[in-house]
């Protein structure tokens, strides 16, 4: 990792940063905190969610999906708003390395202790948390209108991006604003003394045009878990994953994000270290089911729509314009490269009632799944295909494998052909890889993170061959008389040595 992500690792933790916001004199009510991004550290500027400043909107959050709202300017929040950010020193700066003292473990407000000059024994903070004035809200707008497309039909009741868990006590009127404010970032000006004017020095932020990064690169996000909660712990915490999927300047990342790593950079290694997008939601759930996805905003778009607001609202800004970080990479507006490898065409959604999971067409109207997404025969399925259109086919489960097998294979026969959709090609020998998911020991409950297994396509091929040019099912039922070697591995268990032979 450290190979391929230097530099990117080193861009991405130079331009994180945690914004809290609270009530002036009202300690008690907040703070609410988020990430960000600094855009320029003299003078400083700094770009991170909006949703804290929900509850600071002299209007309600309303209006944060009123008609044609795009951006809305810094006295829409009410007065009593105080904001603050915090960001570790520049490695090149006065203050970085070894002259700042040896690091501590908490500050004193996570050690909750009144603020103040630190004791020789604590050492100092990574770094004192500095005033700062909000200057404009803004959103993206074609994020909203494939956000609206993807998740605003009838499904949309399954579907929460809440920091919460679905078994949370949350009021209505607190999801309802956390949804508005899903696509809403703020841009901040950071107020600095004239000592962190002259130590406060850091390599620009470059931003990935909308198109530049295909799907499955890899990406870095930088966000601070829990917001302002211990930054001394969790400030610019760092997450691997890739690019999963994209609609727009709507992105999908399989990188792990936690409440309070809203507004994080998400970065990429080619351009080294260019700010591909900002976390928009980083949990997302689906039917009471957790998804382990992390939503995003595309940041080239974000920036500008900034640009519009800032000259629209300012027209005497654009200094402060010139600072936001210039597109470095492919044109502005080129599509993606391509539409992905065929093995991301080929899959499939597969819903049986609520549950749902992916399958692969194996055949034009055959369909490969697994027996927890359907786990009856003759079930009635519904499987929908992104490729070249979203298309929706009922089928029917022709074959699920028993409980107690380890092969959790379902497949499914539709009562239509997926045009255009390639077939892949089975593999003719099987190479070991691990699928990153969970495994769970029924007997002790414990769960195993980024370890499962995988059937080798090897297995199945025969079977499914079969079945495909004489519709019989004798092939796919050997799958429930798995050999007891295959049994042992798949419940955890170690194989038994082999019994003890008489000398007799």
């Amino acid at each position: 990792m450290g190979k391929q992500w230097g530099s990117a690792m080193r861009a991405a933790e130079q331009a994180g940063c945690v914004v809290s916001a609270s009530r002036a004199g009202r300690p008690e009510a907040g703070p609410w905190s988020c990430s960000g991004v600094i855009l320029s550290r003299s003078p400083g500027l700094v770009l991170c969610h909006g949703g804290i400043f929900v509850p600071f909107l002299r209007a309600g959050s309303e209006v944060l999906t009123a008609a044609g709202a795009a951006f809305l300017p810094g006295d829409s929040c009410s007065d009593d708003l105080r904001l603050h950010v915090q960001w570790a020193p520049t490695a090149a700066g006065p203050g970085g390395g070894a002259e700042r003292g040896r690091p501590v473990l908490c500050t004193p407000q996570c050690a909750g202790l009144e603020p103040g000059p630190p004791a020789p024994s604590r050492g100092r903070p990574l770094q004192p948390r500095l005033p700062a004035e909000l200057l404009l809200l803004l959103s993206c707008p074609a994020f909203w209108a494939h956000f609206a497309r993807l998740f605003g039909d009838e499904a949309a009741e399954q579907w929460r991006f809440s920091s919460a868990a679905p078994d949370d006590e949350v009021s209505e009127e607190e999801e309802a604003d956390q949804l508005r404010a899903l696509g809403w970032f703020a841009l901040l000006g950071v107020r600095l003394g004239q000592e962190e004017v002259e130590e406060e020095r850091g390599p620009a932020v470059t931003v990935s045009p909308l198109g530049a990064v295909p799907k499955g690169a890899p990406l870095l996000v930088c966000g601070s878990p829990f917001g302002a909660f211990c930054p001394d712990i969790f400030l610019n915490t760092l997450s691997c994953g890739v690019l999963s999927n994209v609609a727009g300047p709507l992105l999908l990342t399989d990188a792990r994000c936690l409440p309070g790593t809203e507004g994080g950079g998400v970065f990429t290694a080619r351009p080294a270290g260019a700010l591909v997008a900002l976390v928009a939601a980083p949990l997302c759930w689906k039917a009471g089911e957790w998804v382990g996805f992390t939503l995003l905003c595309a940041a080239a778009p974000l920036f500008r729509a900034a640009r519009d607001a800032l000259c629209r609202l300012r027209p005497s800004a654009a200094a402060l314009a010139d600072l936001l970080p210039p597109e470095v990479g492919v044109p502005w507006g080129l599509p993606l490269r391509d539409s992905g490898p065929l093995w991301a065409a080929a899959a499939v959604l597969v819903e049986c009632g609520t549950v749902w999971g992916s399958g692969v067409a194996v055949a034009p109207r055959l369909v490969v799944t697994c027996r927890h997404v359907s786990p009856r025969v003759a079930a009635r399925v519904l499987v929908r295909s992104t490729t070249p259109k979203s298309v929706a086919i009922w089928g029917r489960v022709v074959f699920a494998t028993q409980e107690s097998c380890p092969y959790d294979i379902a497949v499914v026969s539709l009562e239509e052909d997926l045009d255009d959709v390639p077939i892949p090609v089975p593999a003719e020998h099987f190479h070991e890889g691990i699928i990153t998911s969970n495994t769970r020991d029924n007997n002790t409950g414990a769960t195993y993170p980024h370890l499962n297994f995988s059937i080798p396509i090897t297995v199945l091929q025969p079977a499914l061959q079969q079945y495909s040019q004489t519709q019989d099912l004798g092939g796919l039922r050997q799958l429930d008389r798995a050999a007891e070697p295959v049994r042992v591995v798949w419940r955890l268990q170690r194989p038994l040595a082999e019994a003890p032979r008489s000398k007799l």
